[in-house]
């Protein structure tokens, strides 16, 4: 059913709330998602959404799961679709798609700006806006008359736009005349200032619904990254509030429900917001949570005396407020034939017995394959990780020389970022800065580490994370690139030494794989434990996510690359790096002896 539709016939009383979610990185999250989607559809959203990746990056998994929510879960399902920078006759074909899948709902979006360089790509020059593929949708007696269209909005300003807010403004009423049917605004954290963005809205004429997004902050390390990324704006006393607890996992899950519900209770007391977009990041406790605490979930917030009476023939036709044995039996039927059966898995496994909150605290790349939420999003569905203009700190790398040097430059902290590492050196990484800087000199590019830790309290103000009262541990790893002479070295070493407490993995853009280690293996490299909890894992490596991180790292060179014509300097040295240099990572079990893995690989830095 179309949105617009659902949204008409929907009761004015009762708030509606929509869950977005993104197509997992590995087929495990992808199984998981699925139940974890069939346990929130029992809380009755309007209508669920599916991100989609840059260019289309995630099309077949956007549309797999769209699928399965629209025609197997009988989800109203919002497809997000992006127009920039795919090839031709690409949206043409996901349309078709969606369509054959019954699904009727498009939310139209930008995408990544097409770069102005890539005149080598392949695009569809008909679309560099989000309008543009609202025209066209709309222009189209083959899909105009099945989708309702969705656009989004930004309260706050576009984060790629150095438009001001009349020009914003101009923007979205251009969408929304060129045949939009509803507005699903980009999240924020300012409610005060979200509404007087919304009533200016109303007063420049736009009347169709407008969904407000809202992220309840998951953890503080995710929360910087999606505000940062996003360009919100967060209000001094929300980040003075985190600041004091950022240590404490927990406190802030517990911090982002509560400021939640206070926003979307702010939002909707007026009566101008009739309800809410939730971005997910396919994690299910907290929007649960917040619904229950708003009293939207669990019960009606809206409870009214019924007149039960003994003729099965209702005294007021068509009335809700009169219950007769013939509807009773009917209603308790529907009730039952309609609920989702979701499988119980046998005791004795517990991440499976609390399959809500297992993966309540993911960790990025490097999380667990296994979730919904493992790998990094932003809110429209793009990857954290990920060249979207090429920094001017960064240089333009002709050898192989210049681009250790930027990597040193990052260790350094004379730049902030590099393509493979959104913010700066961590506290983390300070405390082993040396040894990283001694093998990025040596060409080994170093892109992710952490050094061992043993048993240290959670509150830590380096290392610690999770709730109060518990210990962390870790063992060391270290990731980088770096030519296949070096994997040589790497097995040459392990095999003559005889070591069982080093293990890795190696892989190149081709597809060649090697490893010490076995195919099932899962390796825990990060830690808690926590009273009244079992011990959590937040951080496991293991051959499934070493992959889809290794898919992605190559990916990133890629498109570094696609800044420059063929031919350039800069190009050539981007594609050679990417043809002839392995994704490296090397972890050490010996977590009690902080000097461990450095000792191992002491051969390729002294």
């Amino acid at each position: 059913m179309k949105l617009s539709d659902k949204l008409a016939a929907h009761p004015t009383h009762r708030p509606f709330y929509t869950f977005e979610f993104f197509p997992p990185r590995t087929d495990q999250g992808f199984d998981n998602l699925l139940t974890r989607i069939s346990r929130l559809s029992t809380l009755d959203p309007i209508a669920i959404s599916v991100t989609w990746g840059a260019g289309g990056s995630t099309k077949d998994g956007s549309l797999d799961l769209a699928s399965v929510t629209q025609a197997d879960y009988g989800i109203d399902t919002i497809l997000h679709l992006t127009c920039t920078n795919m090839v031709p006759g690409l949206i043409d074909d996901i349309l078709r798609a969606a369509k054959t899948r019954g699904i009727q709902n498009i939310l139209a979006l930008r995408g990544d700006p097409p770069r102005g360089q890539e005149h080598w790509t392949p695009i569809d020059s008909r679309f560099s806006r989000g309008v543009d593929l609202v025209k066209y949708i709309r222009s189209s007696p083959e899909f105009s008359p099945h989708f309702c269209i969705g656009v989004a909005a930004y309260p706050e300003g576009h984060p790629d736009s150095q438009t001001d807010d009349d020009g914003n403004f101009a923007v979205l009423k251009e969408k929304v005349e060129a045949g939009a049917d509803f507005i699903v605004t980009q999240l924020f954290y300012d409610a005060d200032r979200f509404l007087r963005w919304l009533e200016r809205i109303r007063r420049q004429g736009i009347s169709v619904p407008i969904i407000p997004g809202v992220m309840p902050i998951q953890t503080y390390s995710s929360f910087l990254r999606v505000v940062s990324l996003c360009g919100i704006q967060v209000p001094p006393s929300i980040m003075a509030d985190l600041e004091s607890i950022r240590h404490d996992d927990q406190l802030v899950k517990d911090y982002g429900v509560r400021l939640a519900v206070d926003i979307i209770l702010k939002i909707t007391g007026n009566g101008g917001v009739r309800g809410v977009h939730f971005c997910t990041l396919n994690l299910e406790k907290s929007v649960q949570l917040v619904l229950e605490r708003l009293r939207w979930v669990g019960g009606s917030p809206n409870m009214r005396n019924k007149l039960i009476a003994d003729s099965p023939v209702p005294l007021l036709p068509n009335s809700e407020l009169v219950v007769t044995p013939v509807t009773a039996t009917t209603n308790a039927a529907t009730a039952l034939t309609s609920k989702t059966t979701v499988e119980v898995e046998p005791p004795g496994r517990g991440e499976l017995n609390n399959a809500a909150t297992w993966d309540d605290f993911p960790n990025g790349r490097f999380g667990d394959y296994k979730s919904p939420a493992f790998g990094v999003q932003d809110q429209w569905g793009g990857l954290a990780l990920s060249v979207h203009a090429v920094h001017p700190d960064w240089g333009h790398p002709t050898s192989m020389e210049e681009l250790t040097d930027l990597f040193l430059r990052y260790l350094d902290s004379e730049v902030t970022s590099t393509p493979f590492s959104s913010s700066p050196l961590s506290a983390e990484s300070q405390t082993i800065l040396h040894q990283l800087k001694a093998l990025t000199r040596k060409g080994l590019w170093t892109v992710c580490s952490q050094p061992a830790v043993d048993t240290l309290p959670s509150t830590d103000d380096i290392f610690g994370w999770g709730p109060r009262g518990g210990y962390v541990s870790q063992k060391a790893f270290i990731e980088f690139f770096a030519t296949e002479e070096v994997v040589d070295e790497i097995e040459k070493k392990i095999r003559s030494s005889g070591t069982r407490s080093v293990h890795f993995f190696a892989a190149n853009l081709q597809g060649d794989f090697r490893s010490n280690v076995q195919e099932d293996a899962r390796n825990a490299v990060t830690w808690g434990v926590f009273p009244g909890k079992e011990i959590v894992q937040t951080t496991i490596i293991e051959r499934e996510s070493f992959l889809a991180w290794k898919e992605e790292a190559f990916s990133i060179w890629a498109e570094w690359a696609s800044f420059y014509p063929p031919g350039s300097s800069q190009r050539t040295i981007l594609d050679e790096v990417r043809r002839t240099r392995w994704s490296i990572n090397v972890l050490h079990h010996d977590f009690k002896n902080p000097g461990a893995l450095w000792d191992f690989l002491a051969d390729f830095y002294s």
